[in-house]
């Protein structure tokens, strides 16, 4: 084995990049919407393959007990580029049938777009907040599922790719991300302002 393979071959000490999936809905506690889910804890994934989620089990990586949300909902695809060590995501909508949104931004079927490492991505009314913990593994990352009590859009300040705030309810003031390609930077915002 040659130098150069050594230093690629993932080893148990490589942390893994995690994605930390929250998810709710209106009526979570009247029904087993995430029996599938492999709950408050975590499961790795090869990072060359797409992570799906939908209804349907059997296509889908993970799966949602709920005939409104669509068989094939939404996939994220790891990558990374020449000139980042960190493992990025992309996301697409699947779903033929609605709109995702991915920090207020709509995206129609077989749309994608990049992952922010904070983002609040809706469809139907399921409210995902998704955020990314960094790591040096490339060949896997993990995904952890954990339920929320309330939406996240309530306690949540998120800005666009672009620094526009995003939020839908909730007063005071928020320290906000703003994503570029010289990595985050914060903006202030205070609603209503």
């Amino acid at each position: 084995m040659s130098v150069s393979q050594s230093q690629t071959i993932e080893t148990e000490e490589d942390l893994l990049p995690c994605l930390h999936m929250r998810l709710y809905h209106p009526q979570q506690s009247h029904r087993n919407l995430y029996g599938l889910l492999p709950l408050d804890t975590r499961s790795r994934h090869a990072a060359d393959d797409p992570l799906t989620l939908g209804r349907d089990g059997s296509t889908c990586t993970f799966a949602i007990l709920d005939p409104r949300v669509s068989r094939k909902q939404l996939a994220l695809h790891a990558y990374r580029t020449p000139h980042c060590a960190d493992t990025l995501f992309t996301i697409q909508n699947l779903s033929r049938r609605g709109q995702l949104s991915v920090n207020s931004s709509a995206l129609g079927f077989l749309e994608k777009t990049e992952l922010p490492d904070k983002a609040l991505v809706r469809f139907g009314h399921y409210e995902l907040l998704i955020e990314r913990e960094f790591g040096e593994a490339q060949a896997s990352f993990e995904v952890g599922f954990e339920v929320l009590a309330v939406p996240p859009s309530r306690e949540t300040c998120l800005c666009t790719p672009t620094g526009t705030a995003v939020t839908d309810t909730g007063s005071g003031s928020c320290v906000l991300m703003s994503y570029d390609m010289r990595g985050p930077s914060e903006c202030a915002y205070t609603p209503g302002s």
